[in-house]
């Protein structure tokens, strides 16, 4: 597996879904958004390199998971 980067947000929002099955993400703060995804293990972009757009790029794709799954 790669290393995961900001511009990876289908695979981030993937895997997001599947760590956080429950979890509506259209209801979690982007701070608490930013931590999750520089804790997960592959990531390896700057963390202070984020942005509000890759936030929401990466909040968008969880979203389209989460709503497969209902």
């Amino acid at each position: 597996m790669s290393s995961l980067m900001w511009e990876n947000a289908d695979e981030i929002g993937y895997r997001l879904s599947k760590r956080f099955p429950d979890v509506d993400p259209l209801s979690v703060r982007f701070t608490d958004l930013h931590r999750w995804i520089v804790e997960m293990e592959d990531f390896a972009d700057d963390p202070e390199s984020s942005t509000e757009a890759a936030l929401e790029a990466i909040q968008m794709a969880w979203l389209e998971y989460y709503r497969r799954r209902r």
